[in-house]
């Protein structure tokens, strides 16, 4: 299937609903309102494709620019690719489940994610923050070093309620993340969330969120569920 082909079929699949719900979190014309699990039929006729990837993410259209994460090859990504893509991410479902779930499925993953965490910038600080998630979500426990991971906590700590909106989440998921699903510093999340607190987040025009690390620890412990590493990053 070439570029024309997948953007024809993506708009078949296109539904009103799913537009609305895109454009209420962030999204903006172009896109179609495709469902996520409604891509996989065209992901069987693309397979893995790189080419076709760069394409269709710099296509602009939120929908193309998803399933360009689905069909991309992260192994073959460089450093400038992966900074070009979250350059093109324009709010936190491309930064967040586009760029950081491909760049956790390559090899240069925590050293890219370390200097968006460094960056100050909100959509890179979520991106590299939220990488670190799907990292520890799927990776063995033996992949990461337990004094790097202590220390991302350590930052967490002291400057998540001063950092931007998106990054907060993303911390905070990085919080219940290292205690539900990396084992060796499970006593250390559950101190930190509990002395983090209660993480206000700012929402667009609707009333503030607050987050809380400890009681999604404590829900995954009462339904044993510690020590969850899921099979596959991408879908």
């Amino acid at each position: 299937m070439n570029f024309d082909m997948v953007m024809q079929e993506l708009e078949a699949l296109g539904k009103e609903r799913m537009k609305k719900i895109y454009e209420s979190n962030g999204a903006h014309e172009p896109l179609f309102g495709v469902a996520t699990g409604a891509m996989k039929p065209i992901f069987k006729k693309t397979k893995i494709n790189q080419p076709l990837a760069e394409q269709l993410y710099n296509s602009g259209n939120y929908d193309a620019m998803y399933f360009a994460g689905i069909i991309a090859d992260p192994k073959a990504m460089t450093e400038a690719d992966f900074e070009r893509w979250i350059d093109g991410a324009y709010f936190y479902m491309l930064s967040d489940f586009v760029v950081a779930v491909t760049l956790a499925e390559s090899d240069i993953a925590q050293q890219v994610a370390d200097k968006w965490i460094a960056s100050g910038e909100e959509l890179k600080m979520s991106a590299g923050w939220s990488c670190y998630c799907w990292l520890l979500g799927s990776r063995p426990d033996s992949e990461f070093s337990e004094s790097k991971i202590a220390n991302l906590l350590e930052l967490v700590e002291n400057t998540i309620h001063g950092c931007p909106e998106r990054a907060k989440y993303a911390m905070n998921s990085f919080i219940y993340t290292v205690g539900v699903s990396y084992l060796p510093l499970y006593d250390k999340a559950v101190e930190t969330a509990k002395a983090v607190g209660p993480v206000e987040v700012q929402q667009d025009n609707k009333k503030s969120k607050f987050l809380h690390a400890s009681e999604t620890i404590q829900s995954a412990a009462d339904k044993e569920r510690l020590g969850f590493k899921r099979k596959h990053v991408r879908c």
